[in-house]
């Protein structure tokens, strides 16, 4: 395949045969490596030119060395605090001096006077506050930002001296220093000759650097453009026939060179995706199927989907070249260090510090961090240990305890982790030697992320030692924050071999015979610039400084340049409009579309397999037929009972196989918790009066125990946990209102004269044995009835319900229907009803209900079981038990068949 560079060597070597003296510049160090591979072919013997990457040609002729953007907002702000006489602090000063330092490098770039740009700036905003009546009001923001306008000037020029006389600085610096020093550079190189290869939208300041070397007759400079564009006035063409047009090299000499390679016969098939993870996986099954993958490119027009697409990459690919950096804050490592922060950072929010005691939370997701738990063997029992005595804040000393038999240096580690740090040096210290104990005990991969994060922590380390700007902990973790979002990890390989996984920008000057473009859609190519900037859209405009308007052209060029050698191509799009990008195929693709009709065009989707949901089956084998008859003679419960009718698969897993709940640490009162607290407290302030009739004074002594009684009992129930604020406050306010109402709901029964009531019993064990057809041995039925009391004869079974319970709960029609949910409540009270007429003999020779009293729903009353006859009664007779008994018999005889399968209820709400 002929490629561009292979073209420009070609007429390079037609008049020059020793490159002793030549300087080859080049737009990027992935084209250099490309074009020492062409010179390779093309020459047998002799020394190779010097190749530079357009920033190192920059940076020697500027005498100056590029610094990166966390040291450049060290030394802004160290010039900053200097001008400013109460100066912002570092984290607040951040958040717009990245701005600031982007606005002077564009300025720079461009060679723009920054004294008349900022004072145009300064008078655009003095006439937006003008007024002819002077009414105008400015705020203390508005004077802010306007004194802030009025000194980006003197921010400039300040930063600007600092950096030179250091002899650093931004990249827009170097260029406007180059320009300065160009004609002196010159004159030192006369005997090299220059040549510039496939560069396209020059900045001005390259612009006058590129014009100063051409007037040297020993220079040349060769564009990468097709004819198809050029001649046509295409958007991808436009910077080069605006050099063509106005530099005045090209008024006697000629473009260098204009290809003609489009209009060559091209496989272009043009794919929509629903989604971006459908555009990958569409990927992998081309490349699956590509045998060849040699001269191939996977360009990947939305740089984010890179982690994806290097899962997505089929076994067949053995070799893959990746031009772009791989996003720190997508390594996995990265969570480990955040988790370490946020220990911290949750301290000092819940005011912990001096107690040195950390969110249990934090500290669980710290050791069950991947790096962590393999490390320390015993992870599980100090989580479920921390669950278990409901341990909200975990101390440096528990921890101590908990760490007590791992490896001492392990344990040293640990623990320094967890004292109380002295200053951010010693913070940036404990994760500078973790990271270095790791590395012993990590795999290959583990330690390239290790080394990577190491050297990002000893560098912030660095800085911290040279200006101490991060005054907290929170400071740092936000500028670490933001670190991670620009930061990334190299990848390193051969690159002239296998795929070329690159970005769109790192295919300048290279040329593929097969390529895959995925991602292009409006908004990604070209990209949606919304940069911020301090300097107006028609200030730039103004000033020649580039808009969205270059930064399409530019996507124009990247885009048909990669394809216009290339003879097999294939785009994708994304056809789905969501949150995360655009539905619209680019408008290069809809140009290409006209440009070559032949284009094939289809839209994939990925393949759904529908699968019927079986519900799962449970057979009765002998060791489940025992361990039904051991529940058997311990006893069925009501709730055990109802909770098998409800879903028989919950039921085995809880009481065939025992599988309990895991302990979790509860921080906010549970509802069972709460349930609990209310049937207690009813407990003991009942349990001392069975037997007794209730009066007036005695209900309104037990209101004034009320709140200690509530208290005693949360601090039982609530291990550890407060109830002071919060959340839990208002719980614990429910559980005394809740208790409250019921006893003025008892006092208004009392009052009246007419009316006697009686406590027979609360929280009381009851059971019986009933013998059921089909089952050799006797069935135990258990229960603890809340209360059984006596208003004027009528003897009552109640049950308490700290949620809402309807009377619709308690209507039955007829038993059948007893196995619906909504009547599972009916189920629990009749059974407690059986278990005391049995267990008591009771001769029924007194009326009997059974029903709820609703916390949720106390001025409904006593909710009683209600038979829906004609007319409907409440009254329980022995018949009707019988019935009922008969009913529950029929649900046991189930549950003990052997050939009755425990079947999962697909419909069941839990």
């Amino acid at each position: 395949m002929q490629t561009f560079l292979s073209d420009t060597l070609n007429d390079i070597l037609k008049t020059t045969k020793s490159f002793n003296n030549v300087v080859m510049v080049l737009p990027s160090q992935r084209a250099k490596v490309f074009l020492k591979k062409e010179l390779k072919n093309k020459i047998n013997i002799g020394v190779l030119p010097q190749i530079l990457s357009i920033e190192e040609f920059i940076a020697e002729i500027s005498e100056a060395h590029q610094i990166d953007s966390i040291q450049l907002l060290f030394e802004f702000y160290n010039v900053y605090t200097n001008i400013e006489k109460a100066p912002d602090s570092f984290d607040l000063f951040s958040s717009w001096a990245s701005v600031v330092l982007q606005d002077f490098n564009e300025l720079d770039q461009h060679l723009v006077n920054t004294k008349d740009i900022f004072s145009y700036i300064r008078d655009i905003e003095r006439l937006k506050k003008w007024s002819v009546k002077g009414t105008f009001k400015e705020t203390d923001l508005i004077k802010n930002h306007h004194s802030f306008l009025e000194k980006l000037n003197e921010y400039y020029n300040k930063l600007y001296d600092y950096l030179i006389s250091k002899k650093i600085g931004y990249q827009g610096l170097l260029y406007r220093e180059s320009c300065k020093k160009v004609d002196q550079f010159l004159q030192n190189n006369k005997q090299n000759s220059f040549c510039f290869i496939g560069f396209n939208a020059l900045n001005k300041a390259e612009e006058y650097i590129f014009q100063k070397f051409l007037e040297k007759k020993t220079t040349s400079i060769y564009w990468d453009i097709d004819k198809t564009f050029y001649n046509n006035n295409h958007l991808a063409s436009k910077f080069i026939r605006k050099y063509n047009s106005e530099w005045k090299y090209y008024e006697h000499n000629e473009i260098k060179f204009l290809a003609d390679n489009f209009s060559n016969s091209k496989n272009i098939a043009i794919v929509g995706a629903s989604k971006n993870i459908t555009q990958i996986k569409y990927v992998g099954e081309i490349l699956a199927k590509n045998k060849n993958y040699k001269n191939a490119a996977l360009v990947l027009a939305d740089e984010t989907l890179l982690p994806v697409t290097l899962n997505s990459l089929p076994r067949n690919i053995e070799d893959v070249n990746i031009t772009m950096g791989y996003p720190l804050k997508d390594i996995p490592l990265s969570g480990l260090f955040k988790q370490l922060f946020q220990l911290f950072l949750t301290q000092d929010k819940l005011n912990k510090k001096e107690e040195n005691v950390f969110y249990f939370k934090d500290v669980i997701q710290f050791l069950k961090n991947p790096n962590i738990y393999t490390i320390i063997t015993n992870v599980d029992v100090i989580t479920t240990d921390i669950a278990k005595k409901n341990i909200s804040f975990v101390s440096d000393i528990l921890l101590e305890n908990y760490l007590v038999d791992i490896e001492s240096n392990l344990k040293t580690i640990l623990l320094s982790i967890f004292k109380k740090y002295i200053s951010i040096e010693d913070f940036l210290d404990r994760i500078i030697n973790l990271i270095q104990f790791l590395k012993e005990h990590s795999n290959s991969l583990n330690n390239e992320y290790l080394y990577r994060f190491f050297t990002v922590f000893n560098q912030l380390k660095t800085y911290q030692n040279s200006f101490e700007y991060f005054k907290d902990l929170k400071t740092l973790s936000q500028f670490y924050q933001q670190l991670l979002t620009k930061e990334t990890l190299s990848f390193q390989g051969e690159p002239l071999k296998g795929l070329q996984l690159m970005g769109m920008l790192e295919t300048r000057v290279l040329d593929f015979e097969n390529v895959i473009l995925v991602a292009a859609n409006e908004n990604i190519l070209p990209a949606n610039f919304q940069a911020n900037s301090f300097i107006p859209f028609d200030v730039k405009v103004e000033y020649g400084l580039p808009t969205y308007r270059e930064k399409d052209a530019i996507f124009a060029y990247h885009f048909f340049r990669l394809i216009q050698r290339a003879k097999n191509i294939t785009i994708l799009y994304n056809t789905e409009a969501d949150s995360l990008g655009s539905s619209e195929k680019s408008r290069f693709v809809k140009q290409l579309e006209i440009l070559k009709p032949n284009c094939l065009r289809h839209i994939i989707s990925p393949e759904v397999i529908t699968e019927k949901t079986i519900p799962k089956q449970i057979e009765k084998n002998d060791i489940v037929l025992n361990r039904l008859k051991e529940i058997a003679t311990a006893g069925i419960s009501p709730s055990s009972l109802t909770n098998y009718l409800r879903n028989p698969i919950t039921f085995y897993k809880q009481k065939i196989l025992a599988i309990r709940e895991l302990d979790e640490v509860e921080e906010t009162i549970a509802a069972n918790t709460l349930g609990t607290v209310v049937h207690d407290v009813l407990d003991e302030l009942y349990k001392p009066l069975i037997g007794t009739f209730l009066n007036v004074d005695v209900l309104q002594s037990m209101k004034k125990r009320l709140t200690n009684l509530i208290e005693k009992h949360f601090t039982i129930q609530f291990k550890n946990g407060d109830i002071s604020t919060g959340k839990n406050r208002l719980i614990f306010e429910v559980a005394n209102r809740f208790v409250e109402n019921f006893l003025d709901q008892e006092i208004k029964v009392v009052q009246k004269p007419e009316n006697q009531l009686k406590i027979i019993a609360t929280e009381e064990e009851l059971s019986t044995t009933i013998l059921v057809y089909g089952i050799d041995f006797p069935i135990k039925l258990h229960g603890k009835v809340d209360r059984v009391d006596e208003l004027n004869g009528e003897l009552r079974i109640i049950d308490y319900k700290t949620g809402k319970v309807e009377i619709t709960n308690l209507k039955i029609n007829n038993f059948i229907e007893l196995k619906e949910e909504k009547l599972h409540k009916a189920i629990q009270v009749l059974l407690y009803a059986y278990l005391y007429t049995n267990s008591k003999n009771y001769d029924f020779s007194k009326p009997l209900k059974a029903g709820v009293y609703s916390f949720k729903n106390l001025n409904a009353g006593f909710l009683a079981v209600t038979f829906n006859e004609k007319p409907p009664t409440t009254n329980i007779t022995q018949e009707k038990l019988v019935d009922f008994i008969a009913e529950i018999k029929g649900y046991i005889q189930e549950l003990y068949n052997p050939n009755e399968v425990f079947k999962e209820d697909l419909n069941a709400k839990y």
